[in-house]
């Protein structure tokens, strides 16, 4: 999509009045203590952290119904929680941040669930759990609450962690109650939930193999495009988003996948992202939009919340002004919707192409003499695949959704996209650049792309080589310095 297109999606799902969204699943409260690490204990070979700070923040279902309620939805959550004092803060953390708790159950003898993780330096030296599972009696009585609460719903969402909620009482529960709205199910475990027939499932990677019976692989982006039939098999649902974290996402509903690409992060930073993603994605699904564009929405929730520590959520103010930062990572589905847009409106479309291993200054100069050719840049970025086949063994260096990542926070760069060719020419009969930008010492004429850019009236032009910077020169120069040690 389009930077208008996106601003649009955003304000279609952000507008949304309907009826409250309904989340139903395992209520954790997530603890950190932060501090700094100086030295190390003589007692034993153990950091020693010196606290500066405790936080105490919804997690799990509860991490899921926070972030509704932060994109302005109206939330109502099911679930149990202790009559200790863990409990009683969740709960009261829910009622500040607009949940409605009615729904929520209070067991005695059962200590709430909750992970206390120590960090410093934005880096988790140590997490330890409390809590565990609840026993049937305790299922039995969350269950018991749906029939008040489940009424008028505009959607469903299950976070279900294995900790006993969710589990069969809930699932017969919840398949017996009349529902008006969609169903999503985020759950550890998803083949218990095929029965329910879901209209939407987001198992991550890890619960994608569990379904699949076997591993992704080296490509799991490729594997799981190509196991759309089997996951929407296996699940039940009519709709199966694969999410990937740094690689984004794969959309199945039977017909053609599509991909969500992601902003690259820190893997510390993605606690809870998967919260926000099915949060966002509920919410888009709640306000009428198709499981395609739903899983764009909720790609730019998490997309939000990757960026900062600990346990965060997305607020539709936030989500607002991320619209505005970076370029848009397309799929070429999206990418061919987003720049119609831009041509209805008077654009001139440039193209180039390139792995960008390693960004460096012959990079960026070729790329802002791109721009100024035009006024909208489109930079395809070969995959991992494509790039070992014309750089050669040992490279890429850097994983595709990193060299993706990296270049849409150039400013001079408005959309990318990833490709599998060995060129671009598949990708240039599609989106009909106006003009294909190309570095390094070429003349058109040696170029294989120029009759098929030509071929529909655009034009080729080379731009200015920046010698001797080039990713090899940069690696072989760092190879050298190491050698010379």
């Amino acid at each position: 999509m389009s930077g208008a297109q996106d601003d649009r999606l955003v304000q279609d799902v952000l507008a949304f009045r309907g009826g409250p969204v309904l989340v139903v699943g395992d209520l954790l409260l997530d603890r950190w203590i932060t501090g700094s690490v100086d030295r190390i204990s003589r007692e034993a070979p153990a950091a020693v952290v010196q606290v500066h700070g405790h936080e105490d923040v919804p997690g799990g279902a509860a991490n899921t119904a926070v972030n509704l309620a932060a994109l302005g939805a109206d939330v109502r959550i099911v679930g149990a929680v202790g009559t200790d004092e863990a409990g009683t803060t969740l709960l009261r953390l829910l009622a500040d941040a607009g949940v409605d708790t009615t729904g929520v159950t209070r067991l005695s003898g059962r200590a709430t669930t909750v992970k206390t993780r120590v960090s410093s330096a934005g880096q988790m030296l140590l997490r330890f759990d409390e809590g565990g599972a609840i026993d049937a009696a305790g299922a039995g009585r969350v269950a018991r609450a749906l029939p008040d609460v489940l009424p008028g719903s505009a959607a469903v969402l299950v976070c279900d962690y294995g900790l006993g909620v969710a589990g069969p009482t809930l699932r017969e529960a919840l398949g017996a109650l009349q529902r008006s709205g969609p169903l999503v199910v985020d759950a550890h475990d998803l083949a218990p939930w095929a029965p329910l027939h879901p209209d939407a499932v987001t198992p991550n990677a890890a619960e994608t193999v569990r379904l699949l019976g076997r591993p992704l692989g080296a490509d799991r982006v490729r594997t799981a495009t190509g196991a759309g039939d089997e996951l929407r098999a296996r699940t039940g649902a009519a709709g199966v988003v694969v999410t990937l974290d740094r690689d984004g996402t794969i959309t199945h509903t039977g017909g053609e996948p599509t991909r969500t690409l992601a902003k690259p992060a820190p893997d510390a930073n993605a606690n809870g992202a998967g919260d926000t993603f099915a949060a966002a994605l509920t919410l888009a699904l709640a306000a009428g939009l198709d499981l395609h564009r739903a899983a764009r929405f909720g790609q730019l929730a998490a997309d939000v919340v990757v960026r900062s520590p600990g346990t965060s959520v997305c607020t539709a103010a936030d989500l607002t002004a991320s619209l505005h930062d970076g370029a848009h990572l397309l799929d070429h589905r999206s990418l061919v919707g987003a720049l119609a847009a831009e041509r209805a409106a008077g654009r001139r479309i440039v193209f180039t192409n390139g792995c960008f291993d390693v960004l460096h200054r012959g990079h960026t100069a070729y790329l802002k003499q791109a721009r100024a050719l035009g006024d909208v840049l489109v930079v395809a970025v070969n995959d991992d695949d494509s790039t070992r086949r014309l750089k050669g063994p040992g490279r890429p260096l850097n994983a595709v959704a990193d060299r993706a990542g990296v270049v849409a926070e150039l400013a001079c760069v408005d959309y990318v996209t990833v490709f599998s060719t060995d060129t671009p020419i598949p990708l240039l009969e599609t989106i009909e650049p106006d003009v294909y930008a190309k570095g390094g010492d070429y003349l058109p004429g040696m170029l294989a792309e120029t009759p098929v850019v030509e071929a529909h009236g655009g034009e080729v032009r080379i731009l200015d080589y920046v010698s001797p910077r080039s990713t090899g020169d940069l690696i072989a120069r760092v190879r050298a310095a190491g050698d010379a040690r």
